[in-house]
Parts: C-alpha cells; sequence; structure tokens
C-alpha cells in the first residue's frame, strides 16, 4: 500500500496535480520502477478480512492502477542489494540499477514457536494459514466452508477480524488470545468485553489467558491445537494472528541501520542517503506503526521530498485504530486513539450503555485530550480525533461531558 500510494503521488507530481506532492515542480523526470514480490497488482491490505468474510470480492479492493510509464514488475523479489554499485538482484536473477531505492518492505507474520508448526521440509502443515497476504486470503477462502472447525491464535485487530471473518461464512471459530483481553494494546477492559461479547453474539468461542502450546497435524493436515494446560481444540483450520514484525531483511544484509526497523530520518532517509523506507519497515523517531494511515503519509511527505520539495518531511503519525464488525443485526464499530488507560490525575469520562451495547470513554490530561475510546456510537469520532491530533488545551466554558456528545461539544 505504501509503495502503491508513492508511485500514485509521483504520477501526480508528474502532472503537476494539485496535490501535496506537487507543491514544485520535479526536478527532473522520474522513471519509476517497482520491484513486488506478490504477483498481484495492488490492493488494500486493511480490507483483507472482508475478502475473507464474503462481503468484498477481491476485485473491490484494488488500489488504482500504476500511471503509465510506471514500470511494475509482480513476482519479483529482491534477494541482494549492492550499495556501491547501485543495484538490487531479484530472487530470479534479474538485476536493476538505481539512482535512489525506495524499501517498502512492509511486514513479515510471526509465526509463533509451537511444537508441530513446521512440516520436515519446513512448510506450514495443511489447514495452518498466516493472515497478511492476499494469496493467504484466498487460501482461507478456498478452505473455509460451513461447520469447519477454526481456530485462531491471537485476540488482537487482526484476531478480531480473523475470527469475525471465518463466523460470517459459517465456520465454528475458537479464539485463543494469551493475554488476558481482547485487543489489550488498542482497547481498555471495558471495550474489549463489548468486543467478547459482540463475538459471542456471532457464536465465536473466546478464551483469554489461553497460551497454545502445539499444533498436531496427521498425514501433512492439522487436525488439533493443544493448550499449555493440555486442553486440545479440534481443528480443521488454524489462522495465526499473532502480529507482524518489521521485514528488514535485505535492508541489515545491505549494511544500513536496523534497530526494530528500518531507521530512517525527518524525509525518510535511511543510513545510506540514496536510499529510503516507508510503511511498516520503518522506524521513524523510534517508533514502527505498522498501520496504513502513517505508511500513507509517509509516502505523501516522500513523495514531495523525490519531486523537488526539499521541504518536505514526515514529522510522525498520531493514528486512530478504527474496526468495523459486520454479522447479525447492526455493525459492530469501534475507534482507539491515543492513551486508552488513565493515569493517577488524569480526568476521565466515561457513557455506557449496556442495553445497547456502546462504551465512550475520554482521558484527559493537563486539559488535553489524550486518549479515548469508542464503541458503538461514533458520531463524535471525528470531533474527539481532531481535539487529541490537535493537542490544544481545550475549551473551559463546559464539562468534559461535552466531549462526548454528538456534536464534539462545538
Amino acid at each position: 500500500m505504501a509503495a502503491a500510494r508513492l508511485v500514485h503521488q509521483l504520477a501526480a507530481a508528474a502532472d503537476g496535480a494539485g496535490s501535496p506532492a506537487s507543491a514544485r515542480p520535479a526536478r527532473r523526470p522520474l522513471r519509476v520502477t517497482v520491484l513486488a514480490e506478490e504477483p498481484h497488482p495492488p490492493y488494500n491490505r486493511v480490507l483483507l478480512a472482508e475478502v475473507l468474510a464474503g462481503r468484498y470480492p477481491t476485485p473491490v479492493i484494488a488500489l488504482p492502477a500504476p500511471a503509465a510509464g510506471v514500470a511494475w514488475h509482480g513476482g519479483a523479489r529482491v534477494v541482494h542489494i549492492d550499495r556501491a554499485a547501485r543495484r538490487v538482484r531479484c530472487a530470479d536473477g534479474r538485476e536493476f540499477g538505481y539512482d535512489t531505492l525506495v524499501l517498502a518492505t512492509g511486514a513479515n507474520p510471526v509465526l509463533p514457536p509451537l511444537r508441530g508448526l513446521f512440516t520436515p521440509d519446513r512448510r506450514l502443515p495443511e489447514g495452518v494459514h498466516a493472515f497478511r497476504t492476499m494469496d493467504d486470503c484466498l487460501g482461507l477462502s478456498r478452505a473455509v466452508r460451513p461447520g469447519v472447525r477454526a481456530v485462531v491464535i491471537g485476540g488482537g485487530l487482526l484476531g478480531v477480524s480473523a475470527a469475525r471473518a471465518l463466523a460470517a461464512r459459517g465456520a465454528q471459530v475458537v479464539l485463543a488470545q494469551q493475554a488476558e483481553r481482547l485487543m489489550e494494546r488498542q482497547l481498555d477492559p471495558n471495550a474489549s468485553r463489548l468486543v467478547l461479547r459482540h463475538l459471542a453474539d456471532l457464536g465465536v468461542e473466546v478464551h483469554t489467558e489461553c497460551r497454545v502450546r502445539d499444533v498436531r497435524a496427521v498425514g501433512g493436515a492439522v487436525r488439533s491445537v493443544e493448550l499449555a494446560d493440555g486442553y486440545a481444540l479440534d481443528a480443521d483450520l488454524v489462522v495465526l494472528a499473532c502480529g507482524v514484525r518489521p521485514r528488514t531483511g535485505p535492508a541489515a544484509q545491505a549494511g544500513l541501520a536496523v534497530d526494530k526497523g528500518v531507521l530512517v530520518d525527518d524525509a525518510l532517509r535511511t543510513s545510506d542517503p540514496h536510499i529510503h523506507a516507508i510503511g511498516d519497515c520503518a522506524q521513524h523517531d523510534g517508533t514502527v506503526y505498522g498501520l496504513a494511515a502513517p505508511a500513507l503519509e509517509q509516502a505523501d511527505a516522500l513523495a514531495g521530498f523525490l519531486a523537488g520539495d526539499d521541504g518536505a518531511r514526515y514529522t510522525g503519525t498520531r493514528s486512530l485504530t478504527r474496526l468495523t464488525l459486520t454479522g447479525p443485526g447492526s455493525p459492530f464499530d469501534l475507534a482507539a486513539f491515543g492513551e486508552t488507560e488513565a493515569r493517577p490525575g488524569d480526568d476521565v469520562v466515561q457513557l455506557a450503555d449496556a442495553t445497547r451495547g456502546t462504551y465512550r470513554k475520554v482521558v484527559v490530561r493537563d486539559d488535553r485530550l489524550v486518549g479515548g475510546v469508542l464503541v458503538g456510537e461514533l458520531g463524535t469520532v471525528g470531533a474527539l480525533a481532531r481535539a487529541w491530533e490537535g493537542a490544544e488545551p481545550l475549551p473551559d466554558d463546559g464539562p468534559l461531558l461535552h466531549l462526548l456528545t454528538h456534536d464534539g461539544g462545538s
């Protein structure tokens, strides 16, 4: 997604369109080559769960096609970067030269250290899937059917989305979460309980504080998942939703500075001034975001810089997590931003309606909104997000409760 956005913005700059990337005319025409490991045209990865749920066909999540003149090579996995010669080599032997190289290598799914997770030839057993790419999604779509027994390992944003999608396809779903609650990184306990209730309404069986230790396969196909307490969950499908890790291998092998991600400055430059990095693989100011919004903002900033705007800079993203879960009845919406857990001395405002399944909470520190979580009715999310992103002192002409009204206190 980051690479596709960058290419789109560079094309807009070349055409003189009124986008941020075209603030200044390009110094010279840019010849753009994209080496994409996946064979598919660019797509919106955020919507893969909707494809798995059967809500969208794959063409719906396609991103705009690369502009004319962009050389797009699918199925091109880069295995070596020669910084001295400014060339990259692909697994199939093809080589490409560059003046400027942009790494948008994304992230790999975390494969937990479970016994039996790999076959002797280091493959996942039949029925065990990561859930990161279009191929992962298509493989799961072919395997799921009404009544199939599916175990989702991981109860974060991806795991919850995968469990809901499989349940929508009629699978018997069990979600195993090692932490004490669902989506613990984004939500407070009250909001997590509402997510749990929603999944239960869809027929998903949720186990928290539950560690998986073993994947059992027979004849190369998964048959069960064993928990640390010895309890076994029968499984025809297993989905690994244990998080992602920035894909830094090519950068590290080339000798670039790498920590959790590829280290970049405000111009998205790596330790080599001829190489930039954006998206899930990049670490800016100590942060690896792993979210779509920062990746797109980084692409916009880099497009401006490469198109000749020396003042184009990326200074960080204050991003909001939003998830819509569809199922029986009305959709279940949630949004979370900033710090959802209060510190001593913080002001907290909460509104909850157990009957309607709605919940709103904001955290205020030193007269500034530092975080919030909303479940159900999201009429105030826009105003709250703007107040949080601006980090301006809140008006003192009304109670904090006004923050949670539908007009956002305006």
